[in-house]
């Protein structure tokens, strides 16, 4: 689940339409579509007019993008009924297991440290806007660390199948899921697909189709590590979280936030981190022709290459 500040407007709201007397007369123009986009940014009970970058949405597109967020923030949920006891999939389908007392307490705790990030650079005019998976534990760990967030600070949210869990099947057997789990170690986390379930490549596919979701939204720019790099990364703490900031040259990446010992611990290797200070000063577009993880470590003939560039 993660927050970031777009701007979409959440579907709940309704417009207010006021109907034309029956004998009056329209005049008809090239402009009508626009004036009714103008009519309904005016129309919602108030609500855009607390948020005036919602007029930049409505316009033509092309004319203004929305304004990037600051920063992109990746929230694991709190505990479990699943994390505490795993048989808990032999008999609760996947997508309804909810929080316990322990996960709710790490939600609530969670929203006060990102209101504190938020809060840092300081500044007043700012709000989040929050993508959920569906699953009953992400929206319980919305529902309490969205706590920490006044109504006037919350852009909206939106319900993104997308970000759901990866699927390990569906009633599971846990003796079996044993098994599966061994014989993916065997096979490579990355790839292995679970029997009427998913492969991590499968979850990647569709985060992938809502990045390009969001590249749109908000420009938020490429980065495509090589599939390798995913096999040491390892899984945030229930409740934890995982902050992309916008660097001096307006590029998301995760040292701006993290400390390379953060980093660290959470899987990323030296190659890796050479790459993100990089991004840190990067500009959007920009490549990085020497970058050891997507550039040179590709290719075995660089290295005659230069060998005969020294002997001349």
């Amino acid at each position: 689940m993660s927050n970031l500040f777009s701007k979409i407007y959440p579907t709940s709201f309704g417009v207010n339409h006021q109907k034309p007397h029956p004998k009056s007369s329209a005049i008809r123009c090239c402009n009508d579509e626009y004036s009714k986009v103008q009519h309904k940014s005016t129309e919602l009970n108030g609500w855009v007019s607390s948020f005036p970058e919602k007029n930049l949405v409505l316009s033509y597109p092309g004319i203004v993008k929305p304004p990037r967020p600051k920063r992109i923030i990746l929230v694991r949920h709190g505990q479990s009924e699943g994390n505490v006891d795993e048989s808990v999939y032999t008999r609760v389908a996947d997508p309804k297991v909810g929080l316990t007392e322990k996960g709710v307490e790490e939600a609530e705790e969670c929203g006060r440290k990102m209101r504190e990030i938020i809060e840092k650079n300081g500044g007043d005019d700012w709000k989040v806007y929050f993508y959920v998976s569906p699953y009953k534990r992400g929206i319980e760990t919305l529902r309490n660390l969205a706590k920490s967030f006044e109504r006037s600070r919350i852009a909206g949210v939106r319900e993104e199948p997308r970000l759901r869990e990866q699927d390990f099947g569906n009633f599971q057997d846990k003796e079996q899921m044993k098994i599966e789990k061994a014989v993916r170690a065997r096979y490579g986390r990355f790839f292995y697909r679970f029997p009427n379930g998913e492969s991590a490549a499968d979850v990647y596919d569709r985060i992938t189709g809502f990045r390009e979701t969001l590249r749109s939204d908000i420009d938020i720019g490429r980065f495509q590590p090589p599939v390798e790099q995913f096999e040491g990364l390892h899984n945030m703490s229930n409740g934890g979280m995982i902050v992309m900031e916008r660097g001096y040259g307006g590029r998301y990446c995760l040292s701006v936030h993290h400390t390379r010992e953060e980093l660290q611990k959470f899987g990323m290797t030296d190659e890796m981190l050479i790459d993100q200070e990089w991004q840190k000063t990067a500009k959007p577009g920009e490549l990085n022709y020497d970058c050891l993880i997507t550039g040179p470590s590709y290719f075995t003939h660089f290295d005659d290459e230069e060998e005969k560039d020294f002997e001349l």
